[in-house]
């Protein structure tokens, strides 16, 4: 690698761990006070820092693309000031080779930012949530008041409790033909994952209707081969947008077996694949910035305005999800249109930086 690929590499990188650092820690303050707020019976101290710390890689997947912003546009607003940059693009660096250069750096920070949405945030986030549901003794939230229902091809079963670690309880299976007439319903005190789609029942009452007739047997365990696996089930545990792609995809192909709406869990999927995208677009957006000369304002204002267009690309990212489902927009283009927006900026302003 050349010298000053490599140099501003580095600049950019120091910078951005610092800008990261400090967001990190102001996020993991804050889920403290707030996690301190529940802080009672089992749920204790330990369990709260179990929780905020298990909370972290979540943030970390959130923050990279602005902390990366932020870091770029100090680092470069240094090099402004300290005339490097002018001396750069003096000895014959066009802006187009610095920009290229920052989107490898970029590309970096996209790969970090799909490992921690994809393999880490997803997990620990699964994790700190069964923390605090087992240490406050609570269940997994329900949709309905009699449970979680969910249909798996011709049969409807409905789950009353789902456990912190995906135990399910008071489980009935309601079993119908193709004409939907019911053939039999099944109840289970307990079912647990085992593998390969399979799950142990125990305590097990079968009613199957046959004419007139009413046959009831009872065994105490049995295998159930289900589309339910804990990946689906961890749904119930982290929101769609905290999941990782590999699970968006398994129930969304779930819902879709069962003609059931998917364009939220579409939305997510796409957004999921998209938001690494947004760590080279910030960087090119930091050049703009930096571009400008010393008197055209202080390396604070420019952060100031990273911050700013930061913040714009995370509400424009939640705010095209919702119109995406209230207008019943394709999927895809909610979830890329804000990466795609900000990528013109981009462009935009380098050239308006250029002819400057």
């Amino acid at each position: 690698m050349k010298i000053l690929p490599r140099y501003l590499a580095s600049e950019v990188l120091l910078n951005t761990l610092f800008v990261f650092t400090a967001l990190a820690t102001l996020f993991a303050f804050f889920d403290l006070i707030q996690e301190l707020g529940s802080l009672k019976g089992g749920y204790g101290l330990l369990n709260i820092l179990a929780f905020v710390g298990l909370s972290l890689p979540g943030h970390i997947y959130d923050l990279l693309p602005v902390a990366a912003l932020i870091g770029t546009i100090f680092a470069l607003s240094r090099l402004v000031a300290n005339s490097e940059f002018t001396i750069m693009l003096v000895s014959g660096v066009s802006m187009a080779k610095v920009a290229l250069y920052l989107m490898l750096v970029g590309l970096l920070f996209a790969l970090l930012t799909f490992t921690f949405g994809e393999f880490i945030a997803p997990a620990s986030e699964r994790y700190a949530q069964q923390i605090k549901l087992k240490a406050t003794n609570r269940l997994v939230a329900q949709s309905f008041r009699s449970g979680l229902w969910v249909r798996d091809g011709q049969d409807f079963i409905n789950i009353r409790e789902v456990t912190p670690d995906i135990q399910l309880r008071d489980i009935n299976m309601y079993e119908f033909d193709t004409d939907f007439r019911l053939q039999a319903i099944r109840h289970a005190a307990r079912g647990d994952y085992q593998r390969n789609n399979q799950w142990k029942l125990s305590g097990i009452t079968d009613t199957r209707f046959n004419g007139d007739d009413v046959n009831v047997t009872q065994a105490p365990d049995s295998l159930w081969r289900s589309v339910l696996t804990p990946g689906v089930m961890s749904v119930l545990l982290i929101a769609p947008e905290k999941m990782s792609a590999v699970n968006l995809w398994s129930y969304i192909e779930h819902l879709r077996r069962n003609k059931q709406t998917t364009e939220r869990y579409e939305i997510a999927l796409w957004s999921k694949l998209f938001y690494p995208l947004a760590a080279p677009v910030m960087l090119l957006l930091a050049l703009p910035f930096a571009y400008h000369r010393p008197r055209a304002g202080g390396v604070s204002t420019r952060i100031l305005g990273g911050i700013m267009v930061g913040l714009g690309y995370h509400l424009l990212n939640r705010l095209f999800a919702y119109l995406g489902l209230l207008n019943d927009w394709p999927p895809l283009l909610s979830a890329a249109l804000p990466t795609v927006l900000f990528l013109i900026l981009a462009v935009v302003l380098i050239r308006k930086a250029q002819r400057q």
